[in-house]
């Protein structure tokens, strides 16, 4: 955590096998300033109905690759995925090295992954064990198919339940 004056703003956190989740839980936030070092990330931005200022710098509990991991302003909230460096490593056993109980982190229970579930269901499908960049890909963060925006090409076009008559009460 900084010393700055600043309060911090409210983050989740998970975490897979290669990578952790958090998620900046402040809306229309114009040009955070986000950056990674091996040992700590650090957020800067306005935003959230009252449009008030914050920052953090979260010591991280183990070693990050800088360069691997990326942030995605959504609108809604900042999401930011974190290359482990080391990727085989035992899930974390907490987001900082400092071990203290930070009041603004929340573990984010829909992201999260016990080390011993298969891996199969969760985040789309994205599986626990599965490659970094392939997740990277289907968040929309590395070009891929469509340059990141999400595809609708799958979805079947025989139309939708709404477009079908309201059957007679009875």
């Amino acid at each position: 955590m900084t010393d700055s004056k600043l309060p911090p703003p409210p983050v989740m956190w998970a975490q897979r096998s290669p990578m952790v989740f958090l998620t900046v839980n402040l809306e229309d936030v114009k040009n955070p300033d986000i950056k990674f070092t091996k040992n700590t990330v650090y957020f800067h931005g306005t935003g959230g109905v009252d449009k008030k200022e914050y920052e953090v710098t979260i010591p991280l509990n183990k070693e990050i690759d800088p360069e691997k991991s990326r942030s995605f302003n959504r609108g809604r909230c900042i999401e930011i995925l974190l290359a482990k460096a080391n990727p085989e490593e035992p899930y974390w056993p907490a987001l900082t090295s400092d071990k203290k109980k930070h009041h603004w982190l929340k573990c984010d229970f829909n992201k999260w992954h016990d080390e011993d579930d298969s891996g199969d269901e969760g985040l789309g499908g994205m599986g626990g064990g599965g490659d970094f960049e392939e997740m990277m890909r289907q968040m929309g963060g590395l070009g891929g198919a469509g340059g990141g925006k999400p595809s609708f090409d799958d979805l079947d076009e025989g139309g939708d339940s709404d477009d079908e008559p309201i059957p007679d009460l009875e």
